[in-house]
């Protein structure tokens, strides 16, 4: 079992006074759970772990793991409701392009990766068990499904953002092909963190690199984007 610390990546933080105690038992029992659940299958891999073994590890129930995880999956691919707040008020935004509320995301998520690496007492080690996180994603496919269909979700909402921006239906091909450019991004990012997390870059370095590679894909789409915004759709 590794001894990384995983609480500190991607913290559920809330706002200082937003949250009673219970509230603050509930977060961090829900987020035990999931660091507990990533270390067991990265450790022994995601189908030979039983939800009722992470809840034993826990000290809880297994009902009581599926009232914080509605799925086994959800258990350590969790952040996409929190991606998903976050896409809808950035493009909501309408003082920055969408490429630009894009980027500010998915720099605060590697931000917060790469600053959780540095804090490990063994950044190589730290960055070690990010890869094998990785593989683990793309290698199961009950993860590989679950992934899909977060996308999709995350496509859907960008869709309605945008199509709210343009006065056009999120049904409109404009909206659709954007949102789906602009969620592609994370797939270069993500593809970007498994080329440059090789043990020999410091976190600042990986950083640099993967903000580098995100913003030439980013490059890409912009101008197409400019110009969907400034276009009323054809009907």
């Amino acid at each position: 079992m590794s001894t990384v610390d995983w609480t500190a990546w991607h913290p559920e933080v809330a706002e200082p006074g937003a949250e009673g105690l219970r509230e603050q038992k509930k977060r961090r029992l829900r987020q035990r759970l999931s660091d507990t659940a990533t270390e067991m299958f990265l450790e022994r891999g995601f189908d030979a772990v039983r939800v009722s073994e992470i809840a034993q590890a826990c000290g809880v129930s297994e009902k009581t793991v599926f009232n914080y995880f509605p799925t086994k999956e959800s258990l350590i691919l969790d952040r996409g409701e929190t991606t998903m707040a976050a896409l809808r008020a950035g493009l909501a935004d309408t003082d920055h392009s969408p490429v630009e509320a894009v980027l500010r995301i998915l720099s605060d998520e590697l931000r917060a990766m790469t600053s959780w690496i540095a804090a490990q007492d063994d950044p190589g080690h730290a960055a070690a068990m990010i890869r094998r996180f990785g593989t683990l994603t793309r290698s199961t496919p009950s993860l590989r499904a679950y992934h899909r269909d977060m996308t999709d979700r995350l496509v859907t909402a960008a869709a309605e953002a945008l199509a709210q921006r343009t006065s056009s239906s999120p049904a409109d091909p404009e909206p659709q092909i954007a949102a789906t450019a602009l969620l592609g991004l994370w797939s270069i990012q993500f593809q970007s963190l498994g080329k440059h997390l090789d043990g020999a870059r410091t976190p600042t370095q990986i950083h640099e690199a993967v903000t580098a590679d995100v913003r030439r894909a980013a490059t890409l789409i912009d101008t197409g984007l400019a110009s969907f915004e400034g276009t009323a759709p054809t009907r």
